[in-house]
């Protein structure tokens, strides 16, 4: 059970950091059956969703390179992340038929998980002024590894996942010094 809970980190962090990639490279290596799986987007017919994954896919690693499509980008992810991250998450728990009964409950840590990270990259990128070309790169690959990973190697997956988290956690902390330090010397 452990490893099926990072798993659902592993892939809510890639939704974390895309929102559209994580969904495509799930759809085309991993379930031939997914878009039934998925709570929300199963409404729907496949070949639209599918459509519109790879167009805001393409969008996403396009737009993410310059200062501009990175800021509307991040404010679309801050909206939809956490929505995104726990349909993924229970989309997951159906795939690998997890025996968990409130799936409500995978969605929310899912949700949250990718929103955190969505607000961590926003923090950095005002705090930089436009994230690097190299981070924004890190960013796209480190989406497609951490879903693979979730299906492959769930336990490394999700370590690396809770790694982010505590790079997080750490950048919180040195956001909360910075700001301390403005203040002190702002008259």
């Amino acid at each position: 059970m452990l490893t099926l809970v990072l798993a659902i980190l592993s892939i809510s962090a890639a939704v974390g950091m895309r929102l559209a990639l994580p969904l495509l490279v799930i759809s085309l290596f991993y379930s031939q059956e997914f878009w039934s799986d998925v709570p929300v987007l199963r409404h729907f017919d496949p070949r639209v969703v599918l459509a519109i994954s790879i167009a805001w896919s393409l969008l996403e690693l396009f737009s993410s390179k310059q200062f501009l499509g990175q800021r509307i980008l991040q404010m679309i992810q801050l909206l939809f992340s956490p929505i995104l991250g726990a349909i993924v998450a229970v989309a997951f728990a159906h795939i690998a038929e997890i025996d968990f009964t409130p799936f409500w409950l995978i969605g929310l840590v899912g949700g949250m998980f990718a929103l955190v990270l969505t607000i961590v990259q926003i923090g950095w990128f005002f705090r930089l002024r436009g994230l690097p070309l190299w981070v924004v790169l890190l960013q796209d690959i480190l989406g497609i590894v951490l879903v693979f990973m979730a299906f492959s190697y769930p336990k490394e997956g999700g370590l690396i996942a809770l790694l982010l988290l505590w790079l997080a956690i750490r950048s919180s902390n040195t956001w909360r010094n910075w700001y301390l330090e403005s203040k002190k010397t702002s008259p």
